[in-house]
């Protein structure tokens, strides 16, 4: 069936699409312009001739980061958070949304539950308090001071539980019909059906691993141990002596300070932008089809 638009829709969607595009390219540019100073050489960069295509094209700055050990080492520990922080995040997500999906009158407490995990969700003890905490459970410089104090991403917990409360109640009526308990009903039914939900909670809570570099400098007593987006904050903030050694101004003419830094940004960025379009079309309301019939 054909659909007919008013020239006030025509208009409505001509704008939308226009606003998008613009928004697009405000967020795009940006990484376009930080690739650029990656691949331009030293001189160039430094003149600010780079603006959205590299100049005097090199690989120089790449060939300097991968052979620095402290940039490998912050990727490993990052790999290391994201490879346990998601699963428990996704654990606990779960099973903390399962629950609070219930009626009240099948959950007797679920309301306050609810109100609990939203309080801490808007109010905080504060940093020194965190701080503490960390300190006395004998976490500090730890991959766990890193993965437990997010452990249950709140927001995360907020969005799987209305989608498990926007399933069709006959399906789970119907499970304990044949028998079916809780756990059941959940890992067979209520997961399958959430994949999209998932989808989107799993990266939202990958990249935030991937991004977070506050918590690396505070709970992180020694560098060999920070995280990688930590590493990158005291890369763009402080100034890499390694540039100005002999050797490496012998190995490494065609580079320097904005150059290395804008190649160690693109590769830290590099494996987001290669998983979000991956996930992207699990970026819609998922569809119950032939499951209930009226």
């Amino acid at each position: 069936m054909l659909e007919h638009y008013t020239m006030g829709r025509r208009a409505f969607l001509a704008c939308n699409y226009f606003f998008l595009a613009c928004l697009a390219i405000l967020c795009i540019l940006p990484i376009i312009h930080v690739l650029a100073i990656s691949f331009s050489s030293s001189s160039a960069a430094q003149a600010g001739y780079v603006k959205l295509w590299p100049v005097e094209a090199t690989l120089a700055s790449y060939k300097y980061v991968l052979q620095k050990k402290a940039f490998f080492d912050s990727l490993l520990v990052t790999l290391q958070r994201v490879g346990i922080g998601l699963p428990v995040n996704m654990l606990l997500t779960v099973l903390i949304a399962y629950p609070l999906s219930k009626d009240p009158r099948r959950f007797g407490l679920r309301t306050i539950y609810v109100w609990i995990f939203v309080i801490t969700m808007l109010f905080s003890g504060g940093l020194i308090p965190l701080y503490m905490i960390i300190k006395y459970t004998g976490i500090m410089d730890s991959i766990w001071a890193l993965v437990l104090p997010g452990a249950v991403p709140i927001f995360n917990v907020i969005l799987m539980l209305n989608f498990f409360r926007n399933l069709p109640k006959a399906l789970e009526e119907a499970a304990f019909i044949d028998g079916a308990g809780h756990w059941t009903t959940l890992w067979r039914i209520f997961i399958p059906l959430s994949l999209p939900s998932l989808a989107t909670v799993t990266l939202f809570a990958a990249v935030n691993h991937w991004n977070s570099w506050f918590d690396g400098l505070i709970f992180m007593n020694s560098p060999t141990h920070y995280p990688l987006q930590s590493y990158l904050q005291t890369v763009v903030i402080n100034r890499d002596l390694s540039l100005v050694s002999s050797g490496d101004i012998s190995s490494f003419s065609e580079i320097n300070e904005r150059t290395s830094k804008a190649a160690q940004i693109f590769l830290g960025a590099l494996p987001i932008l290669l998983v979000y379009p991956l996930l992207q079309r699990f970026f819609m309301k998922g569809i119950v089809l032939g499951s209930v019939k009226e």
